[in-house]
């Protein structure tokens, strides 16, 4: 009887494991072929429209309190309120889709400033705030800038496996003020 039951509970949990989301999955590495981009999408990150969004925001001294407020209404907020329009429609956003729009195989741009909060962005994100996340910790670096490419991942939305790269945002004195994540469909990329 016990024997039987063990069997019946793993034939449940296994029928239940085959009903979780792909999204978790990390079938893949970044191909090789993607450190040949990495240059291209380094010098976005040097880009004076972007640049001047990233000094513009960097230079209100926004508390990280209150961006952690503005984080939370993002977050609980479905559709797309006329702050998160204007983040879709300002000067760097529209720099941001002509970037996006250059290569078929991008799916999503956004702009951080020096704390990690967005600037501009072509689609809405998740969040405001990803100064909490690699994408962020990483490329910006302490101030220091530096690539980060993160884990590959499935999506069920496009129905294609995606990785971030995050570059750093240089000025023109070489500092490091912010951070550019730029999504890639892998699937896309490697039918290139």
């Amino acid at each position: 009887m016990i024997r039987h039951l063990s069997s019946m509970i793993f034939t449940v949990l296994l029928s239940f494991t085959s009903l979780l989301p792909l999204t978790s999955v990390h079938a893949e590495d970044a191909p090789d072929s993607l450190k040949e981009l990495i240059p291209q999408l380094e010098n976005w990150g040097k880009d004076p429209v972007l640049i001047e969004a990233v000094k513009a925001q960097n230079k209100q001294e926004v508390s990280l309190d209150e961006i952690k407020k503005m984080d939370e209404i993002w977050k609980n907020t479905s559709d797309v309120d006329d702050f998160m329009s204007s983040l879709m429609s300002n000067k760097a956003a529209k720099r941001l889709l002509e970037l996006e729009n250059s290569m078929p195989f991008l799916i999503e741009l956004f702009l951080m400033d020096n704390q990690g909060a967005n600037v501009a962005m072509t689609n809405k994100t998740s969040d405001y705030w990803q100064g909490d996340e690699d994408k962020f910790i990483q490329s910006f670096n302490g101030g220091q800038g530096k690539v980060y490419i993160g884990e590959v991942e499935y999506d069920d939305s496009v129905l294609s496996y995606l990785v971030q790269v995050s570059v750093p945002v240089i000025d023109s004195q070489g500092k490091t003020i912010g951070a550019l994540t730029i999504g890639i469909n892998l699937d896309e990329y490697e039918d290139q």
